[in-house]
């Protein structure tokens, strides 16, 4: 666990807006600006409507990065899922002019909040985030050889969760050749997988949004922001009795993933873990490694007014590449 408090809840900073620029006429910049917005948002909402008509899942497939291979990896798999006639898949030249009017840069470690402002900005259900490459490597065993790659993350626009993610990687002498096998993997059940995936999701949110919900308890009090907030307020934060690091799972190794990964915890009166929610995730194995070691805390519970309470507090753990 990284930090001196794990419980202090550090502010996100969020992407910033398109600067907007001088010029000797501001009005007219102005009305151009709000002009290209509204025909983007509505021409999105056109064709996801025709979707939702046709009860198709509507899917947002951003861009993988810069590099050759990248734009092909990206177009390969719009062009598959919308072959499969399973999922409407949106147009990539308003998806990117969406994405980028908000500010999104990439980043494939996003908090569930700016997931699902990424996701209203595309207006879709779902949403294809990712990074290929092609590498130039070299080791003990090989002198050379070439590493042709692709991250590929699935969320939901409704929850801001992931969904899915995996990383087909392969490895050759010849930088073609991996790009040629990294190709046929992507046309081939990789594609069934993704559509088996988001049609799931699809049902469950279906349900979600029909069931009515039964009364439950009250909510958990939140942790004050830090000690000396809480000390304002007469409450002792809970403490885990040891500290735990999780481990560094092989497929972030083999990703050299860095990235962080912050987690809502319940923690009862009786300082046991209840609920775990993730609100940042990173996939790579990582969300699965912290959920993991969370299970295995155990507190001394909150204290307000000298009794025992429970309290929801936020765990963040940062991971980063183990030195070589």
């Amino acid at each position: 666990m990284c930090g001196t408090n794990p419980f202090r809840v550090e502010k996100t900073l969020r992407c910033d807006l398109p600067r907007v620029v001088a010029s000797s006429n501001p009005g007219l910049k102005l009305a151009n600006a709000f002009g290209v917005v509204c025909f983007t948002i509505a021409a999105i909402l056109i064709n996801n409507a025709r979707a939702q008509a046709a009860q198709l899942p509507v899917v947002s497939v951003l861009d993988f990065g810069s590099q050759p291979i990248a734009q092909q990896a990206a177009e390969m798999l719009r062009t598959r899922l919308r072959a499969s006639g399973a999922v409407q898949v949106a147009d990539a030249d308003l998806s990117r002019s969406a994405a980028k009017g908000i500010g999104y840069s990439g980043s494939l470690n996003l908090t569930v909040s700016e997931a699902h402002d990424l996701g209203a900005a595309l207006a879709t259900q779902f949403y294809i985030i990712g990074d290929a490459q092609t590498l130039r490597r070299s080791s003990f065993e090989k002198p050379v050889y070439f590493e042709s790659y692709c991250s590929i993350f699935l969320v939901s626009t409704r929850t801001g969760n992931l969904l899915f993610w995996d990383r087909p990687s392969f490895e050759n002498n010849e930088a073609t050749r991996t790009e040629a096998a990294l190709s046929q993997h992507l046309t081939g059940a990789f594609t069934n997988r993704l559509i088996a995936v988001i049609k799931k999701a699809q049902e469950e949110e279906r349900i979600q949004r029909t069931v009515l919900n039964t009364p439950v308890d009250a909510v958990i009090e939140e942790a004050p922001e830090d000690e000396k907030a809480a000390a304002t307020q007469g409450i002792r934060l809970p403490r885990p009795y040891r500290r735990l690091r999780p481990d560094y799972p092989d497929t972030a190794a083999r990703a050299e993933a860095e990235a962080t990964v912050d987690v809502a915890v319940d923690v009862g009166a009786d300082g046991e873990v209840g609920e775990i929610q993730i609100v940042r995730w990173a996939g790579f194995g990582l969300d699965e490694a912290t959920v993991a070691t969370v299970r295995q805390l155990h507190f001394f519970p909150a204290m307000k007014n000298s009794a025992p309470i429970p309290m929801r507090v936020l765990l963040r753990y940062n991971f980063r590449k183990p030195p070589r």
